[in-house]
C-alpha cells in the first residue's frame, strides 16, 4: 500500500500525500512528544520530517520499506530541534503525553501501568530501542538504521533494557502496596 501510495505522491497526487500524513502524523507526534519532550517541538519536528519526506520522495528507494526511512527523518529532525548532533535520542514522557491518552492505542493504561512508569525510567539509550521494538514493532535492523547505530548494539541495549525492566517491574509492583513508586 505505501509503495503505490509514494508512487502516487511522485507523480504529484497532493491528496495521496495528506494520505501519508494522516496515515502517519499521530504516531510521529507521540515518538517525537518522547524524544523532544516538548509537545511544540515535537510538532516542529513532524512538520519538517513531512516536508524532508516531501522534498525527498523522488530520491527514496520504492523497493525498500518506507517506515523505517521516515522514522530516520523524523528521530534526525527531533535531533535538529534539540540542538544535537547525536544519533542517541533522550525518551522521556512517553506514556503520560502520549499513550495514555489515546483511544487508538490497544493498551489498557492502568493495566500496563508498571510497564510505563519502568520504561519511563529506563537510561535514555535503552528507551528509544524498546519504545521502537516493543510498542512500535520494528525489526531489530530497522532501529539499527533509524538511529544509525551498530545492529549489535541494538541488540545488547534491548537485551540491558529487557533485564532494567523486569528489575524495575518487580519493585514498581512491591512498592504498589505502600502507595510508593521509588526509581
Amino acid at each position: 500500500m505505501d509503495r503505490e501510495l509514494l508512487q502516487r505522491i511522485r507523480e504529484g497526487d497532493n491528496e495521496a500525500f495528506e494520505e501519508l500524513y494522516n496515515k502517519y502524523a499521530d504516531y510521529a507526534l507521540r515518538v517525537a512528544a518522547v524524544v523532544t519532550k516538548n509537545k511544540m517541538s515535537a510538532a516542529d519536528a513532524v512538520q519538517e520530517a513531512f516536508i524532508r519526506v516531501y522534498k525527498n520522495i523522488q530520491a527514496f528507494d520504492l523497493d525498500k520499506p518506507f517506515e523505517p526511512w521516515f522514522y530516520r527523518i523524523l528521530i534526525n529532525e527531533c535531533n535538529r530541534v534539540l540542538g544535537k548532533n547525536s544519533n542517541l535520542v533522550l525518551v522521556d514522557d512517553f506514556i503520560e503525553n502520549n499513550i495514555q491518552g489515546s483511544s487508538e492505542d490497544a493498551y489498557n493504561f492502568e493495566e500496563y501501568e508498571s510497564l510505563y512508569k519502568a520504561i519511563e525510567s529506563l537510561e535514555d539509550n535503552n528507551k528509544i530501542p524498546i519504545v521502537l521494538k516493543y510498542l512500535r514493532g520494528f525489526k531489530e535492523s530497522e532501529i539499527a538504521d533509524i538511529l544509525g547505530i551498530n545492529i549489535n548494539t541494538i541488540k545488547s541495549r534491548l537485551f540491558k533494557g529487557r533485564q532494567k525492566l523486569r528489575t524495575i517491574i518487580e519493585r514498581l509492583e512491591e512498592n504498589r502496596g505502600d502507595g510508593s513508586y521509588g526509581r
